[in-house]
């Protein structure tokens, strides 16, 4: 009776008076774990008001995968962003890395580096001779020109990009620059294009680079040229000469494995979700984005055949550097990667669940309520884009809303923190930038934009709410 009364005692003081005490750890220790997951309380930008903060961090003796040792992260980055390759994607986690370090971008002057047009230094904005500014990260699209790029970028840059399967960027290709190739303008659908593509291509014409071998066109090599093995073999060279690392579209998160190690970089700094998805049919009320292809985009087996055999090129191209990525997996270790493949994934499905909507169902442009992170929408099919979760915290929301911001307007926000509108700098050399003045005012999907041509007849979108966008903190709740 006396132990079971001292029994009584001792749990009444666990429960009461040592209760508080343990609430209040249970408390703080609840507060670490979600200032780790935000990148609030132990993030070291915390102390930087000025720098946005970094949504990752699990608190885990493995959060980061295995190891990288003490290899230095690489902060000088090219990026060749290939067309209709999940480059996008790829943009947005240099654009997030860059910006929460602080790091300087080489910006076009426009969208793009006077694409198709080879590079050339002087699109760089803020670009003032060989090395005189130093420029940390480049990324958006150029056709490759090697030496005009190591003017702008140090000595120590790696080079990276992506390329797909050649037969879905044509169909990608097909439904996005339906209106914008005269090969595709003039074709019922993709599949009368692959039945007899000599009916409706004329390398002349401008724009028709996007109807065949497009990664080839946009690596810098000639697209044009008569295939053959010798043709191929000296290009698969160059590619291998100037880049470090290929990344394939097909296998997203291993490619984003293998490039985290290349770079020393954390694996939460290549956490991302899909952007720039194209929904692949007209939609239902769920606006889910569904694997059919629509009639137009529809082929049959021996037109798949004729596209590949239309885009040789970039076929080879591709097969190259798949048997090198599988490569490059093994000496990884396939055990290895499956193991930060499956990290990976749950940190993005966690994020998804604290920063979207529908379960992070991508969803259409109409559907988003802030008319400042709509997407840029061209050719056939819509282009779909993210809704934010209601309720978020506003360091949580500025880092949700970093992770689905579409390209144009994270450029154009990146633009105007490095360069505000009183310190516009020359373009370099005094090369005019032609334009055409005219600008179209139009209506997106209920809200107004306006839309205009860059210098190579490319129609450029342009935000209406740029001077709101860079403080601006207008909530969805």
């Amino acid at each position: 009776m006396a132990f079971r009364r001292s029994a009584r005692r001792m749990r009444w003081l666990g429960c009461y008076r040592l209760g508080p005490i343990w609430k209040a750890l249970l408390v703080f220790v609840v507060i670490a774990f979600a200032g780790q997951l935000l990148g609030v309380i132990f993030n070291k930008s915390w102390m930087q008001p000025e720098r946005p903060h970094s949504l990752y961090s699990f608190p885990s003796d493995n959060s980061q995968g295995d190891s990288l040792g003490s290899c230095q992260p690489h902060i000088h980055i090219m990026f060749l962003k290939t067309h209709k390759t999940a480059s996008s994607t790829v943009l947005n986690l240099l654009y997030r890395f860059g910006e929460e370090r602080g790091l300087k971008f080489a910006l076009p002057v426009g969208y793009q580096f006077g694409y198709p047009l080879p590079f050339i230094a002087q699109r760089v904005k803020g670009y003032r001779g060989p090395h005189v500014a130093e420029f940390d990260i480049m990324g958006n699209h150029m056709r490759f020109n090697k030496p005009e790029v190591e003017k702008v970028m140090p000595a120590d840059t790696f080079y990276f990009s992506i390329l797909r399967d050649p037969l879905a960027l044509a169909e990608s290709s097909y439904a996005y620059y339906k209106n914008v190739a005269p090969a595709f303008r003039r074709a019922k659908g993709l599949g009368d294009f692959a039945d007899n593509p000599y009916k409706y291509y004329d390398p002349r014409l401008r724009n028709n680079h996007y109807a065949r071998n497009l990664m080839w066109f946009d690596f810098g090599l000639d697209h044009t040229s008569n295939f053959s093995l010798a043709l191929v073999k000296r290009g698969v060279a160059a590619v291998r000469r100037n880049f470090k690392f290929i990344l394939l579209s097909e296998y997203f998160d291993q490619s984003m494995v293998l490039l985290r190690h290349a770079l020393c970089w954390p694996l939460d700094a290549v956490v991302s979700f899909s952007l720039n998805a194209r929904q692949q049919v007209p939609s239902g009320r769920s606006g889910w984005v569904v694997k059919a292809a629509p009639a137009p985009l529809a082929l049959t087996d021996k037109q798949k055949s004729k596209l590949r055999e239309w885009n040789a090129l970039d076929w080879h191209l591709y097969q190259a550097f798949n048997l090198t990525f599988w490569q490059e997996v093994e000496r990884f270790g396939r055990s290895r990667m499956e193991t930060e493949v499956g990290l990976l994934r749950t940190k993005r499905e966690i994020l998804t669940r604290i920063c979207l909507r529908d379960g992070g169902r991508p969803i259409e442009a109409s559907r988003i309520r802030d008319k400042t992170i709509r997407p840029f929408q061209s050719g056939l099919v819509k282009i779909l884009g993210y809704e934010l979760q209601s309720g978020l915290d506003n360091a949580t929301w500025e880092a949700c809303l970093r992770m689905i911001r579409p390209e144009i307007q994270y450029k154009d926000l990146l633009d105007l923190r490095q360069f505000p509108r009183a310190q516009q700098p020359p373009v370099a050399g005094g090369l005019p930038i032609w334009r055409e003045s005219s600008k179209l005012r139009t209506e997106d999907h209920g809200g107004k934009r306006f839309v205009e041509k860059d210098w190579d007849g490319t129609i450029m979108f342009r935000n209406q709410s740029l001077d709101h966008q860079v403080d601006s903190k207008v909530r969805f709740r």
